[in-house]
């Protein structure tokens, strides 16, 4: 009886969060804001990485990288005058750049008039349901050459879900893994336009693409927070599971695997911090899941790609360290391949500038990342974070208009055509 009586008023809180999950309004972002501090020292880093731990009130969106000596951070209405207070105590710049997010919000959701009977296009952002009833689709579709495959399921139990095209036996394979981070929507748009490209296209080289490798795509892989950005919270990024002593929920999935795990500072240990790398490694069902579906198929691909946003980044391991010393034996040819993408893309009409290199030493340390434990654990010589649109301290960030979908994706075909075509020419495909 006393083991019940202890039992049940746990029983009573899980049932008011689900409860209140549930019923809980659209959070709005009335008159946030968004600003690109310039940070000139560890002390002005130290108090903005103080801040940025109370993620409700201050949440960054672009984190500190050594080349820019820039971080954006949205900033809560309320929280506006004590954050003043804070820049001019210790002396950081600070430049606007969105002065409104629910602004942004509104008109990224305005309804777009859809094209003549075409049910799913990339005019729009689609929630988690229509995408799987794209994929329904396709699968149903061209069912010689696609084929479901199952990473495992969430924390809510939602399933992880990929499709594989292949045209014959035998091919070198590409994995792809999209939005990891719930709120980085660009992704899982431009992993579907992909997709029904390498289905679609008669262009001869995207064709050949198609035709040359099997591809592996996972369009969204962290469903429960996918799902809750566009229910609950635009600005979510990371999984949902519950923290079993903090009430702040989930984790950051890309920092979650068994590779440099919380090392370096590339990540958080405190459960509200938005680079939270959870209590183990691979605490995360979805981190889990995605561990065990690759080793299981570690055959079956030779390159890895990571698609997220923000910031115009094509970034190579490691992540876990910005020792320019400490880099991978095949650190020039990976510097190649980086090259080939980003002059591909700013060759198009819109010379759009990427920037190449490894993610430790160009943008920021990030360790225990899924493309830095595919590259080490699985020896996979070929593994790249693509960082999509908006660009660094751009006015859009994570909420980049759906008329910018097309250039996006017009700009991940040209790059991934030079990206796999110079993979090939040094010997990795």
């Amino acid at each position: 009886m006393r083991l019940v009586r202890l039992l049940l008023p746990l029983v009573l809180l899980a049932l008011v969060s689900a409860g209140t999950v549930k019923d809980t309004p659209k959070k709005r972002f009335d008159n946030y804001k968004v600003y690109q501090l310039i940070i000139k020292n560890k002390i002005q880093l130290a108090a903005i990485n103080k801040l940025s731990e109370l993620s409700e009130k201050f949440n960054i969106w672009k984190e500190y990288d050594e080349r820019t000596q820039q971080i954006d951070i949205m900033v809560q209405p309320e929280e506006l005058s004590h954050f003043q207070e804070i820049l001019e105590l210790n002396n950081i710049h600070s430049e606007l750049v969105v002065p409104n997010v629910q602004t942004l919000i509104d008109e990224e959701q305005q309804q777009v008039t859809p094209q003549d009977n075409v049910s799913f296009g990339w005019t729009k952002y689609y929630e988690l349901d229509e995408i799987q009833a794209w994929l329904d689709e396709i699968l149903a579709t061209y069912p010689e050459v696609t084929k479901e495959f199952i990473v495992g399921q969430s924390y809510e139990g939602r399933t992880i879900r990929g499709i594989t095209i292949s045209h014959g036996t035998d091919k070198p394979g590409i994995f792809i893994e999209s939005n990891i981070h719930a709120r980085e929507w660009i992704t899982s748009a431009s992993a579907t336009w992909f997709i029904n490209q390498l289905l679609t296209s008669e262009d001869p080289d995207v064709r050949n693409l198609a035709d040359s490798y099997d591809w592996h795509i996972v369009p969204v892989f962290n469903v429960d927070g996918f799902d809750y950005s566009h229910k609950k919270d635009r600005m979510w990024r990371k999984t949902r599971q519950p923290h079993s002593t903090n009430a702040c929920i989930g984790a950051d999935a890309n920092r979650n695997f068994d590779s440099y795990w919380l090392q370096n500072g590339g990540s958080s240990s405190n459960p509200c911090s938005e680079t939270f790398a959870g209590d183990v490694p691979n605490s995360e069902p979805e981190a889990k899941a995605l561990v065990d579906y690759l080793t299981a198929h570690q055959d079956d691909f030779k390159v890895y790609l990571s698609f997220h946003s923000y910031g115009l980044w094509l970034l190579s391991p490691y992540g876990h360290t910005a020792d320019p010393e400490e880099k991978p034996e095949n650190a020039d040819d990976l510097l190649e391949i980086g090259e080939a993408f980003t002059a591909a893309v700013k060759a198009l009409p819109y010379a759009t500038d990427y920037v190449h290199g490894p993610t430790g030493t160009t943008l920021y340390v990030a360790s225990g990342t899924s493309v830095d434990w595919v590259f080490n654990e699985l020896n996979k010589e070929v593994a790249f974070t693509l960082e999509f649109r908006d660009k660094s301290g751009g006015s859009y960030g994570f909420i980049l208009p759906p008329v910018q979908i097309i250039p996006n994706c017009e700009e991940l075909m040209a790059g991934m055509l030079a990206l796999i075509g110079k993979t090939k020419d040094l010997g990795y495909l």
